[in-house]
């Protein structure tokens, strides 16, 4: 019976949890037992302790785990998780963990649970974006034993990974399900909350390159002053922790005030009432090039991070340094409104996920796995 299945949520950040949060819910109103492990960025002041926005989702369980300081190298942040993991997992007995994308909390859970046989759902699997979050994100798909994946054609890169179709579902990207219907909150409310005064503006959230952490200064630099020139007023949210944030937090410093109101984070309603009612967002999230085409704002993807994750009518794209190209984006995209783009789900991806976990077929799938040759 469900109610009788404990599944298991990892999150490392206010990203993941944006998406993983909508799949919770519908399981645990579905009558599973849902639990969250919160670690990761979630548990540092500086992005703005956001382990309390897990905390406020009702009728489940949530444990945290402090797996780095900050600083760490990604590699012992990998070690410290797989440790507490294991020792969690031990305790716990969770009958399936789900895990997203392509942190490296991610990547030392699900390599947690497959050298203890533990039943590990990968969500958006089968994607591009050409740093080492895509090398972390095929690890993920390898190691984890069910994926459900945003669109048709990541179900059809997981395949060629070697797992199997019956164990890969396309359910679309579980954050449109939020985005699809009211927020809860008014403009006014979110500009209350968080002190934002302006009536026009954009939304800029620009994340470190890990293969470029050590140019990300003279990125943020090129970026930060072609919007500042631009007289338009932002939203700007603080980057990840990866390595090459340093330089980008020491640019942001530099900033207007009066024109840039920087947040380190924002509880994930606030966020989707702020981009549906945005002119334009800019940087290198992934909201830029999944979540913006869905709600029709006008975006510009910044550099490497989200090269080939996502093509629509409303994503442009440019190099930091490509100060002539951002400048014609805030001149002739500021304001537009684009139909919805809707090639990673229409938001229902949290209702299929539950159907499928439903199914007794679903738990029977041995749990040793084996390569199925996709061109055979």
């Amino acid at each position: 019976m469900a109610n009788s299945r404990k599944l298991l949520f990892v999150t490392g950040t206010r990203a993941d949890f944006g998406k993983l949060e909508p799949l919770a819910i519908a399981a645990r109103d579905a009558g599973f037992a849902v639990s969250f492990f919160v670690t990761g960025m979630h548990m540092l002041d500086r992005y703005g302790l956001t382990k309390l926005e897990v905390h406020r989702t009702s009728g489940v369980q949530v444990h945290e785990f402090l797996n780095q300081r900050e600083g760490d190298p990604q590699d012992m942040i990998l070690a410290k998780t797989v440790m507490g993991f294991s020792d969690f997992v031990q305790e716990h007995t969770p009958d399936l963990v789900i895990i997203h994308g392509d942190r490296v909390e991610a990547l030392a859970c699900a390599l947690v649970c497959a050298t203890n046989y533990v039943r590990c759902a990968h969500i958006e699997g089968g994607e591009v974006s050409g740093t080492i979050d895509e090398i972390y994100r095929h690890c993920n798909s390898k190691l984890a034993t069910y994926h459900f994946v945003s669109s048709e054609d990541a179900a059809r890169r997981v395949m060629s990974l070697g797992e199997a179709a019956s164990h890969i579902h396309a359910i679309g990207s579980p954050e449109l399900d939020f985005h699809a219907g009211p927020t809860g909150v008014s403009l006014a409310e979110v500009k209350e909350r968080y002190a934002i005064p302006f009536d026009d503006y954009g939304i800029c959230v620009f994340h470190p390159v890990t293969s470029e952490a050590a140019t990300m200064g003279a990125q943020a630099k090129a970026l930060f002053d072609a919007l500042d020139a631009s007289g338009r007023s932002f939203v700007l949210i603080a980057p990840n922790n990866d390595p090459g944030s340093a330089a980008i937090f020491e640019r942001i410093a530099q900033l207007p005030a009066d024109r840039f109101r920087v947040l380190p984070s924002m509880r994930f309603a606030h966020f989707s009432e702020l981009m549906k009612n945005a002119s334009a967002m800019i940087g290198n999230s992934s909201a830029g090039v999944r979540e913006a085409p869905f709600i029709g704002i006008p975006s510009l993807d910044i550099g490497t991070r989200q090269t080939n994750r996502a093509k629509a009518p409303s994503v442009f794209f440019a190099d930091a340094e490509e100060t002539q190209k951002i400048s014609d984006f805030l001149t002739g995209e500021w304001g537009k409104s684009y139909p919805r783009h809707d090639a990673f789900g229409g938001g229902s991806a949290a209702e299929r996920f539950v159907s499928i976990l439903q199914s007794e077929a679903f738990w029977d799938a041995p749990m040793q796995k084996t390569f199925h040759d996709a061109a055979g």
